[in-house]
């Protein structure tokens, strides 16, 4: 890592520190709340049962469900080398639960330790990897450092970073160096992310794709499925996914604009945090609405189904011809489409797609539509769209289409590493 530690990250090592006893407190207290896995504390603090596996070992770490599903192909790839196992961590008790059901042999999951030195410390001596891999943008200083001071390769891969994170990076830039210094290489998304992490500082920066480009397509609960279609029946669906606070403000009255032309509609609206489906309950006002997380399915009678659960999107992209990415009404950046344009659907977003620039570009190009600016758009595209069904599937089978142009990640990416651990040459 560049130069001496800035005084911030000084000043957080030594509050991390000194709040280990708190730490405790704080993880005993998100248990009980279901937001931690009881059994499983003492890997919060870098503690485990589990002996780590002879050979060769390769640790991932993403932050939560997004990011440990974008690196299950190359967790698949990186097994193909005999001998070696990879380790997943991840702070969400959802992610677990996914990886225990998803994970291949010799491959494991472990709660990502809080970010104190000791737990960084007890996490890496009794693991020793070989190499390190961060998903995305996830940065714990004390853990990289720590991952540093003990000589592991460190690769960010599938690396982004949004205007907004850049922003702030840009307020606090010895600090931003400091740490993305201790990356030995720094594997981007797209060109603009490159170009951001080069500027604050990161090494060897190279563009490689996005990993999730390369994912199959997600899976979903046959039997839920089975069930929500046929309460569903042959309605017309309208489906906003994950919808940000002051989204769904637009997306009803394009619903209630619709229903003149479409009475039978349904629109299914699936919150990024499950936790606002109150909000939208209340939003919805006189409509006749049902709730996910009430165990409530849609009857006949429900204009709006509130679908407030999570790791459910993929069962509702497969309900409805086409989807809204939430994200993108409101200046958040948009949400990854890759998921619905996979299942061959077509995709409408507003304006704020910057997250995903290049990929909304490449599917808007080969739909020859999709970016919608208001209520009055979104209504106008779905009315086409459900009014000819045939037009909404020739835009998913092109929607699809450009999703598949953009593969080619998951080779590049596993080059690189095989290249940082000496087995090949990238």
């Amino acid at each position: 890592m560049i130069g001496r530690t800035p005084l911030p990250l000084v000043t957080y090592r030594a509050a991390a520190r000194a709040l280990v006893p708190v730490a405790r407190l704080i993880l005993h207290a998100r248990a009980r709340a279901g937001k931690e896995d009881r059994a499983r504390l003492g890997e919060r603090l870098g503690r485990t049962t589990l002996a780590r596996p002879t050979g060769e070992l390769v640790w991932i770490h993403g932050a939560s469900v997004g990011e440990c599903l974008s690196v299950l192909p190359l967790v698949d790839n990186l097994l193909l080398v005999p001998h070696r196992s990879v380790l997943v961590t991840s702070g969400t008790v959802t992610s677990a639960k996914l990886m225990r059901e998803r994970l291949p042999e010799r491959a494991f999951h472990q709660f990502v330790p809080v970010d104190t030195p000791s737990g960084a410390e007890r996490f890496l001596e009794h693991w020793k990897p070989q190499a390190g891999l961060f998903v995305d943008s996830e940065l714990w200083p004390n853990l990289i450092s720590s991952a540093h001071m003990h000589g592991l390769k460190l690769a960010l891969i599938n690396g982004r970073m949004s205007a907004g994170a850049y922003a702030g990076w840009r307020r606090a830039p010895k600090t931003a160096r400091h740490l993305l210094s201790g990356f030995d290489i720094c594997l981007a998304q797209d060109d603009l992310s490159a170009e951001r992490f080069r500027l604050l500082g990161a090494k060897d920066v190279r563009v490689t794709g996005n990993l999730k480009a390369d994912a199959p397509p997600p899976a979903a609960d046959t039997s839920k499925l089975t069930e929500l279609a046929d309460a569903i029946g042959e309605r017309p669906v309208l489906l906003a996914a994950s919808t940000h606070p002051g989204e769904d403000e637009t997306i009803l009255p394009a619903h209630d604009t619709l229903r003149r032309t479409f009475p039978q509609l349904l629109t299914i609206i699936v919150p990024r945090h499950p936790a606002r489906g109150v909000e939208i309950a209340m939003l919805c006002g006189a409509r006749n609405f049902a709730r996910r997380s009430e165990n409530q399915l849609p009857s006949g009678q429900t204009a709006v189904y509130v679908a407030d659960t999570i790791g459910e999107l993929p069962t509702f992209y497969r309900l409805a011809p086409f989807a809204f990415m939430g994200g993108s009404l409101v200046p958040h950046g948009g949400q990854n489409p890759l998921e619905a344009a996979k299942l061959e659907r077509a995709v409408m977003a507003g304006p704020h797609t910057e997250n995903f620039a290049g990929i909304y570009e490449t599917i808007f190009a080969a739909q020859s539509e999709g970016r919608v600016h208001g209520s009055s758009e979104i209504m106008a595209l779905a009315s086409r769209w459900l009014g000819d069904p045939a037009s909404a599937r020739k835009a998913g089978t092109a929607a699809a289409e450009g999703a598949g142009a953009l593969g080619g990640a998951l080779e590049k990416t596993r080059a690189v590493i095989e290249a940082m651990l000496g087995h090949a040459s990238a």
